[in-house]
Protein backbone atom coordinates (compact mmCIF):
# COMPACT_ATOMS: atom_id res chain seq x y z
CA UNK A 1 0.00 0.00 0.00
CA UNK A 2 1.08 3.15 -1.01
CA UNK A 3 2.33 6.09 1.98
CA UNK A 4 -1.04 8.32 2.31
CA UNK A 5 -1.22 12.05 2.60
CA UNK A 6 -3.72 13.94 4.02
CA UNK A 7 -4.94 15.38 0.99
CA UNK A 8 -8.74 15.19 -0.15
CA UNK A 9 -10.23 15.46 -3.49
CA UNK A 10 -13.89 16.39 -2.84
CA UNK A 11 -16.71 15.70 -4.63
CA UNK A 12 -20.06 17.52 -4.08
CA UNK A 13 -23.05 15.88 -6.03
CA UNK A 14 -26.14 18.15 -7.04
CA UNK A 15 -29.23 18.22 -8.68
CA UNK A 16 -29.67 22.29 -7.57
CA UNK A 17 -32.72 21.68 -6.23
CA UNK A 18 -31.40 21.72 -2.35
CA UNK A 19 -29.50 25.65 -2.87
CA UNK A 20 -29.15 25.94 1.11
CA UNK A 21 -28.20 22.70 2.22
CA UNK A 22 -25.56 22.52 -0.81
CA UNK A 23 -24.34 25.64 0.72
CA UNK A 24 -24.20 24.20 4.14
CA UNK A 25 -22.47 21.04 3.15
CA UNK A 26 -19.98 23.17 1.38
CA UNK A 27 -19.25 25.72 4.47
CA UNK A 28 -18.60 22.54 6.55
CA UNK A 29 -16.44 20.95 4.01
CA UNK A 30 -14.35 24.28 3.26
CA UNK A 31 -13.90 24.57 7.03
CA UNK A 32 -11.87 21.64 7.90
CA UNK A 33 -8.84 21.90 10.01
CA UNK A 34 -5.36 19.36 9.83
CA UNK A 35 -6.46 18.40 6.11
CA UNK A 36 -5.70 19.22 2.77
CA UNK A 37 -8.36 19.75 0.24
CA UNK A 38 -9.67 20.09 -3.18
CA UNK A 39 -13.26 20.57 -4.17
CA UNK A 40 -15.36 19.85 -7.03
CA UNK A 41 -19.36 20.45 -7.42
CA UNK A 42 -20.72 18.39 -9.75
CA UNK A 43 -24.34 19.52 -11.19
CA UNK A 44 -26.50 16.10 -12.27
CA UNK A 45 -28.50 18.05 -14.63
CA UNK A 46 -28.20 21.28 -13.56
CA UNK A 47 -24.76 24.20 -14.07
CA UNK A 48 -23.81 25.25 -9.99
CA UNK A 49 -23.46 28.75 -9.28
CA UNK A 50 -22.38 31.01 -6.82
CA UNK A 51 -19.90 28.52 -5.47
CA UNK A 52 -17.57 29.73 -2.87
CA UNK A 53 -13.99 30.87 -3.68
CA UNK A 54 -12.05 28.24 -4.92
CA UNK A 55 -14.05 25.40 -5.14
CA UNK A 56 -14.35 23.91 -9.06
CA UNK A 57 -17.73 22.91 -10.93
CA UNK A 58 -18.64 20.00 -13.65
CA UNK A 59 -22.21 20.80 -15.54
CA UNK A 60 -23.38 17.80 -16.41
CA UNK A 61 -26.56 19.13 -19.43
CA UNK A 62 -28.37 15.72 -18.07
CA UNK A 63 -29.14 13.78 -15.15
CA UNK A 64 -26.70 10.95 -15.62
CA UNK A 65 -27.61 9.33 -12.23
CA UNK A 66 -25.76 9.48 -8.80
CA UNK A 67 -22.57 6.93 -9.86
CA UNK A 68 -21.70 8.48 -13.35
CA UNK A 69 -22.51 12.24 -11.73
CA UNK A 70 -19.88 11.25 -8.60
CA UNK A 71 -17.28 9.30 -11.47
CA UNK A 72 -17.11 12.71 -13.73
CA UNK A 73 -15.70 14.67 -10.17
CA UNK A 74 -13.02 12.61 -9.53
CA UNK A 75 -10.66 13.32 -12.14
CA UNK A 76 -11.15 17.00 -11.40
CA UNK A 77 -9.70 17.18 -7.74
CA UNK A 78 -6.32 15.81 -6.43
CA UNK A 79 -5.80 13.96 -3.27
CA UNK A 80 -4.59 10.85 -1.90
CA UNK A 81 -8.23 10.29 -0.65
CA UNK A 82 -11.39 10.60 -1.94
CA UNK A 83 -14.23 12.08 -0.46
CA UNK A 84 -17.81 12.17 -1.84
CA UNK A 85 -20.30 14.39 -0.68
CA UNK A 86 -24.05 14.14 -1.05
CA UNK A 87 -25.66 18.51 -1.18
CA UNK A 88 -27.70 17.75 2.08
CA UNK A 89 -24.76 16.48 4.41
CA UNK A 90 -22.89 18.59 6.94
CA UNK A 91 -19.46 17.65 9.15
CA UNK A 92 -20.41 19.41 12.06
CA UNK A 93 -16.58 19.04 13.19
CA UNK A 94 -13.98 20.80 12.15
CA UNK A 95 -11.65 18.05 12.20
CA UNK A 96 -14.21 15.07 10.63
CA UNK A 97 -11.68 14.53 7.52
CA UNK A 98 -8.42 14.56 9.70
CA UNK A 99 -9.77 11.91 12.00
CA UNK A 100 -10.43 10.04 9.19
CA UNK A 101 -7.19 10.33 7.96
CA UNK A 102 -6.29 8.78 10.79
CA UNK A 103 -8.03 5.99 10.45
CA UNK A 104 -6.76 5.08 6.93
CA UNK A 105 -3.06 5.35 8.61
CA UNK A 106 -3.78 3.03 11.57
CA UNK A 107 -5.43 0.96 9.27
CA UNK A 108 -3.54 0.51 6.65
CA UNK A 109 -5.23 -2.63 5.29
CA UNK A 110 -8.42 -0.65 5.28
CA UNK A 111 -9.76 1.40 1.62
CA UNK A 112 -13.16 2.80 2.20
CA UNK A 113 -14.73 4.44 5.52
CA UNK A 114 -18.18 5.79 6.43
CA UNK A 115 -19.07 7.58 9.27
CA UNK A 116 -21.89 7.29 10.94
CA UNK A 117 -25.16 9.71 9.67
CA UNK A 118 -26.90 11.01 12.64
CA UNK A 119 -30.34 13.35 12.01
CA UNK A 120 -29.76 16.86 13.20
CA UNK A 121 -32.90 16.79 15.01
CA UNK A 122 -32.45 13.85 17.16
CA UNK A 123 -34.99 11.55 14.97
CA UNK A 124 -34.42 8.07 14.97
CA UNK A 125 -31.37 6.91 13.17
CA UNK A 126 -32.88 4.56 9.91
CA UNK A 127 -31.49 0.90 10.36
CA UNK A 128 -30.12 1.39 6.53
CA UNK A 129 -27.83 4.06 7.48
CA UNK A 130 -26.00 1.68 9.46
CA UNK A 131 -24.10 -0.98 7.14
CA UNK A 132 -24.44 -4.19 9.08
CA UNK A 133 -26.78 -6.55 10.12
CA UNK A 134 -26.62 -5.22 14.21
CA UNK A 135 -27.89 -1.73 14.45
CA UNK A 136 -28.47 -1.69 18.09
CA UNK A 137 -25.48 0.21 18.53
CA UNK A 138 -24.75 2.93 15.67
CA UNK A 139 -21.50 4.28 17.92
CA UNK A 140 -19.87 0.66 17.47
CA UNK A 141 -17.72 0.57 15.10
CA UNK A 142 -17.12 -2.42 12.38
CA UNK A 143 -16.52 -3.60 9.36
CA UNK A 144 -18.89 -3.50 6.95
CA UNK A 145 -20.39 -5.14 3.79
CA UNK A 146 -22.72 -2.56 2.00
CA UNK A 147 -23.00 1.23 2.57
CA UNK A 148 -24.60 4.54 2.95
CA UNK A 149 -22.91 6.90 0.19
CA UNK A 150 -23.60 10.71 1.73
CA UNK A 151 -20.31 10.79 2.90
CA UNK A 152 -17.75 8.11 2.06
CA UNK A 153 -14.12 8.06 1.69
CA UNK A 154 -11.98 5.84 -0.22
CA UNK A 155 -8.22 5.66 -1.66
CA UNK A 156 -7.99 6.84 -5.13
CA UNK A 157 -5.58 3.88 -5.84
CA UNK A 158 -8.04 1.13 -5.02
CA UNK A 159 -10.90 3.16 -6.51
CA UNK A 160 -9.17 3.43 -9.51
CA UNK A 161 -8.27 -0.44 -9.42
CA UNK A 162 -11.53 -1.65 -8.92
CA UNK A 163 -13.31 0.42 -11.83
CA UNK A 164 -14.67 3.26 -9.62
CA UNK A 165 -18.99 3.57 -9.45
CA UNK A 166 -20.95 1.95 -11.25
CA UNK A 167 -22.77 4.37 -13.72
CA UNK A 168 -24.86 1.96 -14.87
CA UNK A 169 -27.31 2.16 -11.30
CA UNK A 170 -28.10 5.42 -11.72
CA UNK A 171 -29.50 5.53 -7.60
CA UNK A 172 -29.09 3.07 -5.33
CA UNK A 173 -27.15 0.03 -4.64
CA UNK A 174 -24.12 1.65 -6.12
CA UNK A 175 -22.56 1.42 -2.57
CA UNK A 176 -22.71 -2.10 -2.10
CA UNK A 177 -21.54 -3.25 -5.20
CA UNK A 178 -18.51 -0.48 -4.65
CA UNK A 179 -17.78 -2.17 -1.56
CA UNK A 180 -17.73 -5.78 -2.82
CA UNK A 181 -15.89 -5.06 -5.25
CA UNK A 182 -13.23 -3.26 -2.56
CA UNK A 183 -13.14 -6.58 -0.48
CA UNK A 184 -12.77 -9.26 -3.82
CA UNK A 185 -9.76 -6.93 -4.16
CA UNK A 186 -8.24 -7.91 -1.02
CA UNK A 187 -9.34 -4.55 0.93
CA UNK A 188 -11.18 -3.80 3.62
CA UNK A 189 -14.49 -1.70 4.76
CA UNK A 190 -14.93 0.35 7.41
CA UNK A 191 -17.99 1.94 9.51
CA UNK A 192 -16.09 4.71 11.74
CA UNK A 193 -18.79 4.73 14.59
CA UNK A 194 -17.38 7.19 16.52
CA UNK A 195 -16.66 9.80 13.32
CA UNK A 196 -20.40 11.51 12.98
CA UNK A 197 -22.19 13.73 10.06
CA UNK A 198 -25.67 14.99 9.98
CA UNK A 199 -28.13 14.34 7.55
CA UNK A 200 -31.87 14.53 7.40
CA UNK A 201 -33.63 10.92 8.42
CA UNK A 202 -35.69 11.17 5.61
CA UNK A 203 -37.33 8.24 3.66
CA UNK A 204 -36.06 7.57 0.32
CA UNK A 205 -39.39 6.32 -1.02
CA UNK A 206 -40.86 9.68 0.14
CA UNK A 207 -38.13 11.36 -1.96
CA UNK A 208 -37.66 9.21 -5.31
CA UNK A 209 -40.90 8.44 -7.40
CA UNK A 210 -39.20 5.21 -8.73
CA UNK A 211 -37.55 4.18 -5.49
CA UNK A 212 -38.87 0.09 -4.95
CA UNK A 213 -38.36 0.01 -8.80
CA UNK A 214 -34.51 0.68 -8.54
CA UNK A 215 -34.47 -1.28 -5.58
CA UNK A 216 -35.28 -4.41 -7.20
CA UNK A 217 -33.42 -3.58 -10.44
CA UNK A 218 -30.24 -2.96 -8.66
CA UNK A 219 -30.36 -6.07 -6.51
CA UNK A 220 -30.47 -8.00 -9.30
CA UNK A 221 -27.83 -5.92 -11.15
CA UNK A 222 -25.84 -6.26 -7.89
CA UNK A 223 -25.87 -9.98 -7.89
CA UNK A 224 -25.31 -10.99 -12.24
CA UNK A 225 -22.26 -8.68 -12.03
CA UNK A 226 -20.40 -9.89 -8.70
CA UNK A 227 -21.70 -13.54 -7.19
CA UNK A 228 -20.89 -17.01 -8.55
CA UNK A 229 -24.18 -18.30 -9.66
CA UNK A 230 -25.39 -20.63 -7.10
CA UNK A 231 -24.83 -18.05 -4.33
CA UNK A 232 -26.29 -15.23 -6.76
CA UNK A 233 -29.48 -17.49 -7.45
CA UNK A 234 -29.70 -17.73 -3.51
CA UNK A 235 -29.41 -13.96 -2.87
CA UNK A 236 -31.90 -12.86 -4.86
CA UNK A 237 -34.76 -15.51 -3.95
CA UNK A 238 -34.18 -14.55 -0.54
CA UNK A 239 -34.19 -10.77 -1.48
CA UNK A 240 -37.26 -11.36 -3.60
CA UNK A 241 -39.68 -13.30 -1.11
CA UNK A 242 -38.09 -10.64 1.61
CA UNK A 243 -39.24 -7.63 -0.32
CA UNK A 244 -42.81 -8.67 -1.53
CA UNK A 245 -43.45 -9.91 2.42
CA UNK A 246 -43.01 -6.15 3.08
CA UNK A 247 -44.47 -4.83 0.49
CA UNK A 248 -47.47 -7.31 1.06
CA UNK A 249 -49.90 -4.57 1.76
CA UNK A 250 -48.54 -1.39 -0.78
CA UNK A 251 -49.91 -3.18 -4.32
CA UNK A 252 -48.12 -0.15 -6.17
CA UNK A 253 -44.90 -0.32 -4.85
CA UNK A 254 -45.73 -4.75 -5.12
CA UNK A 255 -45.81 -3.82 -9.03
CA UNK A 256 -43.04 -1.49 -9.00
CA UNK A 257 -40.84 -3.65 -7.22
CA UNK A 258 -42.04 -6.39 -9.71
CA UNK A 259 -41.40 -3.84 -13.02
CA UNK A 260 -37.72 -3.27 -11.31
CA UNK A 261 -37.12 -7.25 -10.70
CA UNK A 262 -37.28 -7.56 -14.42
CA UNK A 263 -36.05 -4.74 -15.62
CA UNK A 264 -32.99 -5.82 -13.83
CA UNK A 265 -32.85 -9.50 -15.29
CA UNK A 266 -33.00 -7.93 -18.98
CA UNK A 267 -30.05 -5.08 -18.52
CA UNK A 268 -27.07 -5.87 -20.06
CA UNK A 269 -24.63 -6.82 -18.12
CA UNK A 270 -21.25 -6.33 -19.81
CA UNK A 271 -17.86 -8.58 -19.39
CA UNK A 272 -16.98 -7.74 -15.46
CA UNK A 273 -15.19 -9.94 -12.92
CA UNK A 274 -17.35 -11.74 -10.85
CA UNK A 275 -16.48 -12.02 -6.67
CA UNK A 276 -14.30 -15.11 -5.72
CA UNK A 277 -15.17 -17.72 -3.46
CA UNK A 278 -12.23 -16.86 -0.93
CA UNK A 279 -14.70 -13.27 -0.98
CA UNK A 280 -17.31 -15.03 -0.26
CA UNK A 281 -15.76 -17.00 2.67
CA UNK A 282 -14.40 -13.77 4.21
CA UNK A 283 -17.94 -12.10 3.90
CA UNK A 284 -19.56 -15.46 6.00
CA UNK A 285 -16.25 -15.15 8.70
CA UNK A 286 -17.71 -11.69 9.37
CA UNK A 287 -20.94 -12.97 9.79
CA UNK A 288 -22.10 -11.15 6.36
CA UNK A 289 -22.96 -14.52 3.83
CA UNK A 290 -23.87 -12.88 0.05
CA UNK A 291 -27.16 -14.40 0.85
CA UNK A 292 -28.19 -11.68 3.00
Amino acid sequence: MNQLSPTFGCVVLTQGNRKKQLQAALSSLLGQEGVEIDVVVVGNGWQPTALPEGVKSVHIKENLGIPAGRNSGVNVVQGDLLFFLDDDVVLEDIDTLARIYKKFVAKPTVALIQPQPKDPNGLETPRRWIPRINTKNPDRSSHMFSLWEGATTVRRDVFQKVGSWPYEFFYGHEGVDLVWRIWDAGYKCWYAGDVVVAHPAVEPETRHKIYYQYQARNRVLLARRNLPRFISYLYLLNWKLISLYRLRKNKEARVEFLTGWNEGKLTEIFNHKKMSWLTVLKMTIYLRPPII
